[in-house]
């Protein structure tokens, strides 16, 4: 893992790097911050992450808490309101 400062000073090289398929890791402050990789390589992850994902009601349907809603309208009306 290089430090910021390094990755800044040899950027060509860390770029160089990420290209020939070996994605690099840059820490900040001691902690890892970011990785540089190529942008075929993060492309391939965007698609497979997208393929992978469902729509939203899907999402919230297998929500652990959910309950059976039922078709049409709940029951509540709405309040009388003078303006």
């Amino acid at each position: 893992m290089l430090t910021l400062q390094d990755a800044k000073n040899r950027f060509s090289a860390v770029v160089e790097a990420a290209l020939a398929g070996r994605p690099q890791e840059v820490s900040r402050r001691g902690k890892p911050a970011v990785v540089v990789l190529a942008a075929e390589e993060y492309q391939r992850l965007l698609a497979e992450a997208r393929g992978r994902r469902g729509s939203f009601a899907e999402h919230l349907m297998a929500f652990p808490g959910a309950v059976d809603i039922p078709e049409g309208r709940a029951g509540a009306r709405p309040r009388d309101v003078e303006f």
